[in-house]
């Protein structure tokens, strides 16, 4: 008699078991404002919409950039960042181009054109990207899909990461 409740209390256990620790563990998580599916890029996430005249850099991942031909020490920050967080990719790099979009009809300086080598320039309309494109960086995937922009004043060492996880994992481009 002893024994078979005492196994019945197991039993007991064993099912209440997953209800307890479920209960807990919502609790620790809420107690200590820990979010346990919450995103791990640091990039926004942008509903992937195709970019028109891209064409001739499709199955490449593009950092795209706007700004006017007459660059100022925001627009260098971005395109250093840009070739930065490309050169960070190690062997992966040849997968990742970098576009400078201008703005007006004008031409870069020749110091400039020289610090960004390997940039390529383009001239489309920034309709189709969302807020002020000139204030992002913006990641195009090799279908040619907005699908990510960076914040205004991004942290290099973390668009280094975001970028390196979708090569990880990107069995395209």
């Amino acid at each position: 008699m002893k024994i078979l409740r005492n196994k019945l209390l197991l039993v007991g256990l064993v099912c209440t078991a997953p209800f307890v620790l479920g209960t807990a563990a919502y609790l620790f998580a809420h107690f200590f404002r820990w979010a346990p599916g919450s995103a791990s890029n640091y990039g926004e996430l942008i509903v992937p919409r195709a970019v028109s005249g891209m064409q001739s850099l499709r199955g490449k991942w593009v950092l795209v950039a706007f700004d006017a031909a007459a660059c100022d020490a925001y627009c260098e920050k971005k395109l250093y960042f840009m070739r930065q967080v490309r050169r960070a990719q190690g062997k992966e790099m040849d997968r990742v181009e970098r576009l400078w979009v201008l703005t007006d009809a004008g031409k870069p300086h020749a110091e400039l054109a020289a610090a960004i080598e390997g940039t390529r320039l383009g001239n489309f309309s920034s309709t189709e990207f969302p807020g002020n494109a000139a204030d992002h960086v913006y990641l195009v995937d090799p279908l040619g899909n907005l699908m990510m922009r960076f914040p205004r004043d991004p942290d290099p060492s973390k668009m280094i990461k975001d970028l390196q996880r979708l090569l990880k994992y990107s069995r395209i481009g």
